[in-house]
């Protein structure tokens, strides 16, 4: 799902609320499942803000109204089949696939329902601040298709038909 600022907020807030949410510590087991990839996930916000920043002085180009800050895949795991460390290692995975290390992210594993589940924060901005990450027609089939991949390296179900989503909720349910 692509993340934009949205009415009312500014970049800053935009990026902190979602983090915020990812990183909650009620469904984290108190942070314990919170990694980061390039990144501090004590101040993530202010670095992908930051990245932001660089990218307009490295690039000259200004950032638009509609402008993706970043990406946010829930990927949810079949009750009882994987531990919230293997959880949280396979949207690592993941993560690390799709962006080919280009990319900051933060992978949260939420344990605080029946079933667990990974919120992944990808920022749009590449870490060398030179270039944006572009979603593309197809994607969320594309990266289906890299998460069903690793769900059966890990020996994990997966959705078998899965049906059409605007959302990018990603493994077996």
């Amino acid at each position: 799902m692509p993340l934009h600022i949205g009415k009312g907020r500014d970049i800053s807030t935009a990026i902190a609320d979602i983090i915020d949410y990812v990183k909650n510590p009620q469904k984290t087991d108190r942070g314990k499942f919170i990694y980061g990839y390039e990144c501090d996930t004590r101040i993530a916000d202010a670095e992908f803000l930051l990245s932001k920043r660089q990218y307009t002085n490295v690039t000259g180009r200004s950032r638009g109204e509609d402008d993706v800050i970043a990406y946010h895949l829930r990927q949810s795991f079949k009750p009882g089949e994987v531990t919230p460390e293997e959880a949280n290692q396979i949207g690592r995975e993941l993560a690390q696939k799709l962006t080919k290390g280009n990319h900051a992210f933060v992978v949260c594993t939420h344990i605080d329902k029946h079933h667990v589940h990974n919120h992944i924060i990808i920022n749009s901005t590449t870490l060398d601040c030179t270039r944006k990450f572009r979603n593309f027609w197809g994607s969320t089939w594309a990266i289906r298709r890299m998460n069903d991949k690793l769900c059966l390296e890990h020996g994990l179900s997966i959705v078998e038909d899965p049906k059409p989503s605007p959302l990018w909720n990603l493994a077996g349910k």
